[in-house]
């Protein structure tokens, strides 16, 4: 068992990183990822500072000393895309001793009131459309893929974050919108473009439990097959008692459409490991 994608305290996980490691050992892990989110160019109640980036080395740094014997442990962080001044790539994230990066987006800029939170839970969502989109849904879905798309054009990241997450807050508010020519044509240019880039794809089970959604959704999984695009699976979670919620379920419906192996690391290096 792996995962990659997971918060604490440093950010706005709910337990300390050692909480997690130890969790993840009485699991059986082999390897596990701490990714917190990573510092914006102001402060959220959500990311790091800047001036926490070094204990936050330090102590991944620790435990992977002390737990050496009983799991691999990577250090890795949660870089949001806003700008061309500000994304995975720059030169302050390429320098920081990462084993890997996650590239991801939160923020959307609305129209008129500069950045807003989209990754929010489905009644808040319901109000930001209005408020802040002009209830222009579509245009919204739009302005967040072209977002994201921007992201993978710059690059500077291994591991594409919850790839389409705003497909079911969207869906809440339309449930017609996974069966839309627009949308569908937009996903496969989308992942298209990842494909092109060689850009692995995580398989975020964080919400599966509460829903059954995977993201990307499980309908998307044979583009991700017919792409050639790699794959692993990552809880994303914020406690150490869901770092292993929805795994299981989606190593077996990747292998239900086609992908019979996901990425992992081994001793440094990603390897294509074989599912079950």
């Amino acid at each position: 068992m792996t995962n990659y994608h997971s918060h604490c305290s440093f950010c706005d996980g709910r337990a300390s990183m050692e909480d997690f490691v130890k969790e993840a050992i009485r699991q059986g892990f082999t390897s596990y990822g701490i990714s917190s989110h990573a510092p914006l160019p102001f402060p959220t109640r959500w990311t790091m500072e800047r001036k926490d980036v070094p204990a936050y080395l330090e102590e991944i740094h620790r435990l992977k000393q002390q737990y050496d014997a009983e799991i691999e442990i990577y250090a890795g962080m949660e870089i949001d895309y806003l700008d061309a001044g500000s994304n995975p790539a720059i030169e302050y994230f390429q320098q920081l001793p990462l084993d890997y990066r996650i590239g991801s987006v939160h923020l959307l800029e609305s129209l008129e009131d500069g950045l807003v939170d989209i990754d929010a839970p489905v009644g808040r969502f319901k109000v930001i459309l209005p408020v802040y989109f002009g209830n222009d849904l579509k245009g919204m879905v739009q302005k967040y893929f072209d977002k994201l798309m921007a992201m993978v054009e710059t690059g500077g990241f291994d591991i594409l974050g919850h790839a389409d997450k705003m497909s079911y807050n969207a869906s809440c508010c339309d449930p017609s919108l996974l069966e839309a020519p627009w949308y569908n044509r937009l996903i496969k240019e989308y992942f298209s473009l990842v494909a092109s880039k060689g850009i692995m794809v995580e398989i975020n089970t964080k919400a599966y439990n509460d829903t059954g959604i995977f993201f990307p959704h499980v309908k998307y999984f044979p583009l991700l097959r017919d792409l050639h695009i790699p794959v692993l699976v990552n809880s994303d979670a914020h406690f150490p008692a869901r770092i292993n919620n929805g795994r299981q379920e989606a190593l077996e419906a990747l292998k239900a459409n086609g992908i019979p192996a996901v990425m992992e690391l081994h001793q440094g290096k990603w390897e294509e490991t074989p599912i079950g």
